[in-house]
């Protein structure tokens, strides 16, 4: 009984010690720059898109998607004629993939294996985000200049309907149970459709947020993580709309991702650094770091495999007359930035 007693002692001490190192985040500190890869063209872009499983990164650019094998950092292949592509969604379990084109107001539907393209689907006017709920297997692209969502099958391509948005969209994400989070960006607020009835379930303010971008979420939590052009992160209960905590970002941010294993959450800012996060426990969240990256990255994708984050940017030109929004970039040097620890 005495041994018994000590082994139940021994593995109780393992669970909890087990259980204390999972919930500790990795070195979030030490994240640097591990590599560039040149990708050239005409240094236009938008979102990343990772598929962790497949070891794929989706890169909008221009009127193509580049998609780079990230364990050999080499381009496999392209998704042509996507004129100003947007966003990539993808449907592992039924091998399709996604894009948002806003120039010609179309979705491209593409095999994930081959690349090959198997349609296109109408949209309402500039195609933005994109997203694939796994739920309900339903596609979500958002409208920018509609204020609208189209709404079709992934296996089919068939346009199931649409939703009128109040506002313009900015970026969505689904938390797997047929609830899609999506931005207003006009308003500051934060909807909640339902991908069942493609109906608006709710709709709340995001104060003191101002101009919603990025979005993630913390699943298991249910916590979302939205990056605001006020140079501010808002940590929002995702049932119930409450603002659980605000941290101080970087500006120019245009993109958030959430680490489940590490409870890391990150924001890539414009400005050329990216914002970590740590969800401390699902009501208390602090700052970690902030790790200089280059003027340009504000968007991203995380290797949930690797813990890896990808960053887009390119060189910009030196502007010698009126400051603009978005300073041109010179056409060659897009490229992506491998930042991990």
């Amino acid at each position: 009984m005495k041994k018994i007693l000590t082994f139940l002692i021994a593995c109780s001490s393992c669970f909890f010690w087990t259980q204390a190192a999972l919930s500790q985040p990795l070195p979030a500190k030490g994240y640097h720059l591990i590599r560039k890869i040149l990708l050239g063209g005409e240094s236009k872009w938008d979102l990343l898109t990772l598929d962790s499983d497949a070891g794929r990164l989706y890169v909008t650019n221009g009127t193509q998607v580049t998609v780079l094998d990230v364990n050999t950092n080499k381009v496999v292949g392209e998704i042509p004629n996507t004129n100003g592509v947007h966003g990539v969604a993808i449907a592992p379990e039924l091998g399709r993939g996604f894009t948002s084109n806003g120039k010609s107001a179309t979705a491209t539907i593409f095999d994930l294996k081959t690349l090959q393209v198997l349609g296109e689907v109408k949209t309402e006017s500039n195609p933005d985000t994109i997203v694939y709920d796994p739920y309900s297997q339903k596609v979500f692209v958002f409208n920018g200049k509609s204020n609208s969502a189209t709404i079709f099958q992934a296996k089919n391509g068939q346009v199931l309907g649409k939703i009128e948005l109040g506002g313009k969209p900015e970026f969505a994400v689904a938390d797997g149970l047929g609830r899609i989070y999506l931005n207003i960006e006009d308003k500051s607020e934060l909807l909640t459709l339902d991908a069942r009835s493609l109906t608006i379930k709710a709709r709340y303010p995001l104060k003191p947020c101002s101009e919603p971008a990025g979005i993630a979420i913390d699943q298991r939590n249910h916590r979302l993580f939205i990056g605001c052009h006020n140079r501010t992160m808002v940590v929002v209960d995702a049932l119930s709309g409450k603002i659980k905590a605000a941290l101080p970002i970087g500006s120019g941010t245009d993109a958030m991702v959430f680490e489940p294993k590490t409870g890391l959450a990150f924001s890539s800012n414009g400005d050329g650094s990216l914002t970590i996060a740590h969800e401390d426990s699902s009501d208390k969240f602090s700052i970690v770091s902030n790790v200089p990256t280059q003027r340009g990255s504000r968007t991203m994708a995380l290797d949930l495999k690797t813990h890896k984050v990808y960053l887009a940017t390119a060189k910009f030109a030196t502007s010698s007359g009126q400051a603009t929004k978005r300073p041109q970039a010179i056409p060659g040097t897009f490229e992506i930035l491998v930042f991990g620890y």
